[in-house]
């Protein structure tokens, strides 16, 4: 593995470096929000604008890399990036914020695709699994390393955003100082959303919740942590927490649900996440009501960080378990269609999960950002007993659970140890 890694050492050190940005970039906009005092419903809104440039992005950036190459491609989008962070620092409301993020958005995914798209000219069926995992600690650590950043300057300051526009310029550096030429980009086609459910109505539904999930989650939980007067340290602590847990449970849920029933492993996943979500609005510093016993405990705040974590480590593994559990109902050349699908799914989701979350915290208060994770997971839960009664389980021995990022393109769904075959035949054609 680290003599595949060496070889792409430009392309992870850019995607890395992206990543911290990104990370600094979404989580202190969130504390800004708190101070500029934009409404949470505002600040939802302009959060969802990442996600609706993500998905133009991903629509309009293939027919761009076929025209004018990867290089030139990444290079562009990087550079918009970095405008963006300094257009949110400049215009200091939620009209321009809005407009940072949709930057944002259809800049990243573009350099996703054209990271993916790389990576997946360097594999071969002895590399691609390893590669994949690599690439994904990659993207999760950036974004880990991002949220501590937040210690290094007050978010009302400007140092902060520069220091995020510094480092999508820094990530250009040794992309375009690569000597191995770039690879030559084939659009992948999906599968309609119409036939995927046809296919898994369960791996559908439950894309399209953990896209609301995550979306809602990962926008506004700094704005979360900010009205729940956490200090800027113990914020960066617990969005660390939540992102690093995120990743470490990807492995375990994946070895016992390619040992048994994907569907049940998917209901009990989410509903522990569900519980876990309860426990977190029980140690939170806006406890429900009645509950005094708990505000007497010294280590309630350590339990609430515990909760937030395990949360993650059950919630983050979703994406790839619907993956999984569809993939089990298709033939192998058709994994990367369906991967293609229920990430589209998934986006629909995401582009909603902010706006859903904002309205839940404004009616029913600051752990309406709990109660609307609850409220998604059980209903996960529910349509997957459901599911349960009227098919009967499949097993697909093509089909195992592969740890994937949330975000991750058609283009990375190649890297899939499982589609291995296919793509190998493919090439001698």
């Amino acid at each position: 593995m680290q003599k595949e890694v060496s070889r792409s050492w430009a392309l992870f050190i850019g995607i890395g470096t992206m990543m911290i940005a990104h990370g600094l970039q979404l989580q202190v906009m969130g504390i800004r929000s708190v101070i500029e005092n934009f409404n949470v419903v505002t600040t939802g809104i302009f959060m969802s604008g990442y996600y609706i440039g993500y998905f133009v992005g991903s629509k309009s950036t293939p027919q761009l890399v076929s025209k004018v190459g990867h290089i030139r491609v990444f290079a562009a989008f990087a550079s918009l990036a970095s405008l963006s962070a300094l257009l949110a620092v400049v215009y200091v409301n939620p009209f321009m914020w809005t407009i940072s993020r949709f930057i944002t958005g259809i800049s990243l995914v573009s350099c996703y695709i054209v990271s993916e798209s790389w990576l997946n000219d360097r594999a071969t069926n002895k590399n691609r699994g390893q590669l994949l995992s690599a690439y994904m600690i990659v993207i999760y650590l950036g974004l880990s390393i991002g949220m501590l950043l937040l210690n290094i300057s007050d978010p009302t300051n400007y140092e902060p955003f520069i220091l995020v526009s510094v480092l999508l310029s820094l990530a250009l550096v040794p992309i375009l100082l690569t000597k191995r030429s770039a690879p030559k980009f084939k659009k992948i086609g999906t599968m309609s959303i119409r036939e995927l459910y046809s296919i898994s109505p369960l791996g559908s539904i439950s894309s399209f919740c953990t896209g609301i999930i995550h979306g809602g989650f990962f926008s506004l939980i700094a704005f979360y942590a900010t009205k729940s007067n956490l200090n800027l340290f113990e914020t960066s602590i617990l969005l660390f927490i939540s992102t690093i847990s995120g990743v470490l449970g990807q492995w375990p849920i994946g070895y016992f649900s390619d040992k048994y029933d994907r569907r049940s492993i998917i209901v009990i996943t989410t509903f522990l996440a569900a519980l876990l979500a309860f426990f977190s609005i029980l140690t939170s510093n806006d406890p429900i009501e009645n509950i005094y016993w708990l505000s007497e405990l010294h280590l309630k705040k350590i339990l609430f960080f515990i909760f937030v974590g395990m949360y993650t480590s059950f919630c983050l593994p979703l994406f790839s378990l619907n993956l999984a559990h569809t993939n089990d109902f298709v033939s192998r050349d058709r994994f990367v269609a369906a991967g293609g699908g229920l990430q589209l799914i998934f986006g629909f989701g995401a582009i909603s999960g902010p706006l859903l979350c904002s309205v839940f915290m404004q009616s029913f208060g600051l752990n309406g950002f709990f109660i609307f994770l609850i409220v998604f997971h059980i209903f996960i839960g529910v349509f997957g007993i459901h599911r349960m009664k009227i098919r009967e389980t499949v097993t697909n021995p093509d089909s195992t659970f592969t740890p994937i990022p949330a975000t991750i393109t058609p283009a990375g769904l190649e890297l899939d140890p499982d589609t291995s075959v296919n793509l190998e035949n493919n090439k001698d054609n």
